[in-house]
């Protein structure tokens, strides 16, 4: 392999000092202007490349933003990182993504990571099972900013960025009772996290304010996924009495209900209705349509972004507001519609 280049070689080339050729290379107006452009000519003719990383870190910063995610091919997950990208990129800041794969070992691995490589910021969305965020502290005792999104810690000082799960959940459940649906149950994964707890909490209080309390129940499933859906499905089918609407924790789980229902003959939504959870692009697809709560994904990781490179820039302060909360709203959809509109 090649060598590369550097500004001592090029100062050899030219029989000029480093230091001449350094400032020469950043355009500092103190050098000659011929010279300036005879080392930028000897530098493109011979392929030199800057080596801005260990620039900024002299200057105590990489222009990096650390994210660490549970699992990049989640269209939601995929989605907050294109709005967080789009936000880093007019900054001038690059992104080092990494995904914890669900894994808190895997997780607390990363944070280590990312602190080594002197991330100036860091965004995370927590494993489904991380209670103790301890692995995060050496950025906190170190002053780097630490914002959540979406899987947030219960308890914590630095700056969080969500929706409201429980109103999002109640509104969904309520609308499949709406639909005239006597027995729901909800779907949802055995996590500690807050985002599955308070979506379930939603779920029973709308049964609750109905009077319906005994004629519902929820489901803890290993996985959110369209397998675990599809299992899923053919517990429901065996219920008796079966339920009559399905509130999935996601759109995945929800998919692959449907896709179940329909090959046991199981009508949706005239049998059963059907509701999922972030409005993916596989609701689209899906026949009938899955009605699903929208998840403003992309504005969510635009907006914590934006908020953690502002507060490195000094232009605001993350710890003014501890929680931002995003609107959600409901597309409904075929697979939930048992009662059709008059034309």
């Amino acid at each position: 392999m090649k060598k590369e280049l550097t500004i001592y070689d090029i100062a050899n080339a030219l029989n000029m000092s480093a230091s001449t050729v350094s400032r020469a290379l950043n355009e500092n107006k103190a050098i000659n202007i011929n010279t300036r452009n005879k080392v930028m000519q000897y530098a493109l003719e011979n392929g030199y490349q800057s080596n801005t990383f260990a620039a900024n870190l002299r200057q105590k910063e990489t222009h990096t933003i650390g994210i660490i995610v549970p699992k990049i091919d989640s269209k939601f997950v995929s989605t907050c990182l294109a709005g967080a990208e789009k936000v880093a990129s007019e900054k001038g800041y690059n992104l080092l993504i990494s995904q914890s794969l669900d894994e808190l070992r895997r997780e607390e691995s990363i944070a280590k990571t990312f602190f080594r490589k002197r991330v100036d910021g860091l965004m995370v969305s927590l494993t489904a099972n991380t209670t103790d965020t301890k692995h995060f502290a050496p950025f906190i005792a170190k002053g780097i900013p630490l914002v959540f999104f979406d899987r947030t810690p219960e308890l914590t000082d630095s700056a969080c960025f969500i929706i409201d799960n429980y109103q999002a959940a109640y509104k969904a459940s309520n609308h499949l009772l709406d639909q005239g649906c006597k027995c729901l149950i909800h779907l949802t994964l055995n996590s500690n996290n807050k985002v599955y707890w308070q979506r379930k909490k939603g779920f029973v209080q709308a049964l609750h304010d109905a009077n319906k309390t005994n004629c519902g129940e929820t489901l803890f499933l290993k996985n959110l996924d369209l397998d675990a859906g599809k299992q899923a499905a053919v517990l429901i089918a065996k219920k008796s009495p079966r339920p009559d609407g399905v509130f999935a924790a996601n759109d995945q789980t929800a998919v692959g209900c449907i896709l179940a229902f329909q090959q046991m003959g199981i009508r949706v939504p005239d049998d059963i209705a059907v509701v999922g959870f972030n409005n993916d692009l596989v609701c689209e697809i899906v026949s009938p349509g899955l009605t699903s709560v929208n998840y403003p994904a992309f504005d969510l990781g635009a907006m914590a972004a934006n908020q953690l490179i502002e507060h490195i820039l000094g232009n605001s302060n993350l710890n003014v507001t501890n929680q931002t909360v995003l609107k959600s709203d409901i597309i409904i959809r075929g697979s939930s519609l048992k009662i059709k509109k008059q034309p």
